[in-house]
């Protein structure tokens, strides 16, 4: 068989092989390069001064600047993203994979972002079974996977999020559609996953749970699977897998090349420019991207070999031309807003997620995203859809982004099926400043969190709160209790997850601040309302150590219990006064601070406080110490003006006031054989052991 023969035999193979496939999503091929977010919102008829951003977001979604320099005001918002790093990919993918993928990435697996560098011109078969003996050699340690089952992996691909990018299956049906009603299929086109049935299931699970190991870039992000969940989806992928074999590799029978020389092609053909294998030197710089001529290179009619070949859309190709003519003018400044968008766009996080009118599932897709409790689904669209993140930069604390954006701990709706992914810290760590400075409310509600007025008392919160308060907990569950109606968001971690002024701005108006919301405008014509969502504001504060509100507490829960991290409870406690301010720690040691005469009051081991006379004694006798070996504190010398208190990272109240005029931080912590005050004079420091 001569070599025409062998590469016509290998098209008409590819060809067949991508309609008859057995692959249980079966999506339908895409025949160019894939960006979801240009596709989904780019038509022909745009005009250019709309298609042009899309045109941006192709310049770097499809790395060009990996290989072409951008004009320096434009560098960091082009920035390229690595691709798949190929250091073990010889333990991925077989030699036949391989060929097939660097032969003719779009015939392998249809909308692929790479390139083909292959026009079948001489020597070009030789170099590819030279890259592919090379890519052979890159080797890595199998992981041990637990083994997976397909009906599980099944269920879980259709409801943890993965049809918010990618095909659903035709197998597969929305829990809530009737039996006899057709499912619609997506209108956008989904994104390609066509290897995964080129993996063999070790490699395919260890890639479902740590995909950014593979692809550092974090388009496919982390899901957050267990390891069980991982396999049961690779399983389920691998449902009629049928190994794809280069048929044409064996028929042109090429000798053996060798890995050095394909070493040497990879890095000969800029490979490098793109990809990670731990043993490639610099990568080689084309021409720069303002000096590119439109009609020729990539963008060509008729390419030559060695040259990227990406089978762009006629709109593409449009779109492209209108951003290289673009980034020769100076690269404007973005707005916060434009920043959000255009990394939100890069990242698809639109697939999930809808912001000022934009984005957000398709129904074909958000049919598949459900709930865990059926009584989430009372409160319609926000019970099993991700957020709307219209006012995301004005709702969310800094630390709170960072758990959900990168971090753990961060969901606090449990009853949705859909998982928030990480797509890395490299990748989203500009949204949370950006996200910050574009939903700024000017002028800013206005909300004192001090603690310090008189109407700032968690009791009063704690009634608000309850059944027969403002009902809060009809809808809000707190710790580990459900609230009484639908699973709405609990209020927990509200003070750790909002900003005070967002939290006031929700509450006064909820429609307008949550369009949607099922909230009722509880404070609306409310005379008290400043006073009584400051109130709730300092119950949410004390919660680890304040009772829960009427309607989810019981009797056992007064006992205030610093299991896990110091309490700190506001009261009237017998050898502190009035204004005492209790500090339950760990381990079993407990003070007492009297705001009045700024001082530590009291001392004592064991059980921390019993709240219960406090909470439901209306003459609120003071509470007595749970614990024994009571120790009183000599009194204050001097006069003091109390200043309130700060917490720190651990938890541990540092407490201000002043004395004849100087500042003064003084703090308690445990020590070996009792406590260590720590007192700062005007930023002076001295230590004391304190002690029984």
């Amino acid at each position: 068989m001569n070599r025409i023969q062998a590469v016509l035999l290998f098209a008409v193979y590819a060809l067949f092989c991508s309609h008859s496939r057995a692959h249980p999503l079966q999506a339908e091929p895409i025949n160019h390069a894939f960006v979801y977010t240009f596709d989904q919102f780019n038509i022909p008829e745009d005009p250019d001064e709309h298609l042009v951003n899309g045109g941006l977001l192709l310049l770097a979604e499809l790395n060009c600047i990996a290989c072409h320099a951008a004009p320096v005001s434009w560098a960091d918002r082009l920035k390229a993203k690595p691709g798949p790093d190929l250091s073990a990919v010889g333990s991925r993918l077989d030699a036949d994979t391989l060929w097939l993928m660097v032969r003719s990435p779009q015939t392998r697996k249809k909308g692929t972002q790479m390139p083909g560098m292959f026009a079948g011109e001489e020597g070009d078969d030789e170099k590819v079974e030279a890259l592919v003996e090379y890519l052979e050699t890159l080797k890595g340690k199998a992981p041990e996977v637990p083994a997976g089952d397909a009906e599980r992996g099944r269920l879980l691909y259709h409801k943890v999020g993965c049809v918010a990018c990618h095909e659903p299956a035709k197998d597969a049906r929305p829990v809530k559609a009737p039996a006899d009603a057709e499912i619609e299929k997506p209108g956008n086109a989904s994104v390609p996953i066509s290897l995964a049935d080129a993996y063999d299931f070790t490699a395919l699970s260890f890639f479902l749970k740590n995909p950014r190991v593979f692809r550092p870039a974090g388009r496919m992000p982390d899901m957050r699977l267990s390891g069980q969940e991982a396999s049961d989806i690779a399983a389920y992928l691998h449902v009629g897998r049928v190994a794809e074999k280069a048929v044409a590799r064996a028929a042109l029978k090429i000798p053996k090349q060798g890995a050095a020389k394909g070493r040497e092609v990879f890095e000969k053909m800029n490979c490098v420019a793109c990809h990670q294998t731990g043993l490639q030197s610099g990568r080689v710089r084309q021409a720069g991207l303002a000096g590119l001529d439109a009609s020729k290179g990539c963008m060509a009619n008729k390419q030559p070999s060695g040259t990227p070949r990406f089978d762009l859309s006629d709109l593409e190709k449009r779109a492209l031309r209108l951003a290289l003519a673009e980034i020769r003018k100076p690269a404007p400044q973005l707005t916060a807003q434009q920043e959000v968008d255009w990394q939100m766009s890069r990242l698809n996080c639109y697939a999930c997620h809808d912001r000022d009118g934009k984005g957000g599932p398709e129904e074909p897709r958000a049919q598949y995203f459900g709930v865990n409790d059926s009584t989430a689904e009372s409160i319609g669209q926000l019970g099993h859809l991700p957020p709307n993140l219209d006012k995301a930069g004005r709702k969310l604390t800094q630390g709170w982004f960072e758990k959900i954006l990168w971090g753990h701990g961060g969901g606090v709706r449990p009853y949705m099926d859909t998982r928030m992914p990480d797509f890395g810290q490299a990748q989203t760590e500009m949204l949370v400043r950006a996200f910050n400075d574009a939903d700024k409310l000017d002028p800013p509600v206005q909300i004192d969190v001090s603690g310090l007025e008189k109407h700032h008392r968690a009791e009063l919160g704690r009634k608000l709160l309850g059944a027969t308060g403002l009902a809060c907990v009809s809808c809000h569950g707190l710790k580990d209790r459900k609230s009484l109606g639908p699973p709405v968001i609990r209020l927990t971690h509200a003070v750790e997850r909002l900003q005070p002024a967002y939290f006031k701005e929700l509450l006064l108006n909820p429609q307008a601040t949550q369009p949607g919301t099922v909230m009722p405008p509880m404070f609306a014509g409310r005379k008290t309302a400043d006073k009584d969502i400051e109130s709730i504001w300092t119950y949410l504060r004390e919660v680890e150590g304040q009772p829960l509100p009427e309607g989810l507490a019981s009797a056992a829960d007064f006992e205030i219990k610093p299991d896990k991290s110091p309490v700190i409870f506001r009261s009237f406690i017998e050898g502190a006064g009035t204004h005492a301010i209790g500090v339950g720690f760990p381990g079993g040691l407990n003070a007492a601070f009297d705001a009045k005469q700024s001082r530590w009051a009291i001392l004592w081991k064991g059980r921390f406080l019993d709240a219960m006379s406090n909470w439901q004694d209306r003459a609120m006798p003071p509470i007595k110490p749970l614990g024994t070996e009571v120790k009183e504190l000599p009194a204050a010398a001097g006069g003091r003006v109390f200043g309130g208190y700060k917490v720190g990272k651990d938890g541990v109240p540092t407490f201000l006031y002043q004395q004849d005029g100087k500042q003064v931080e003084d703090t308690l912590r445990p020590a070996k054989d009792g406590f260590e005050r720590v007192v700062k004079v005007d930023g002076k420091e001295t230590k004391e052991a304190v002690s029984w």
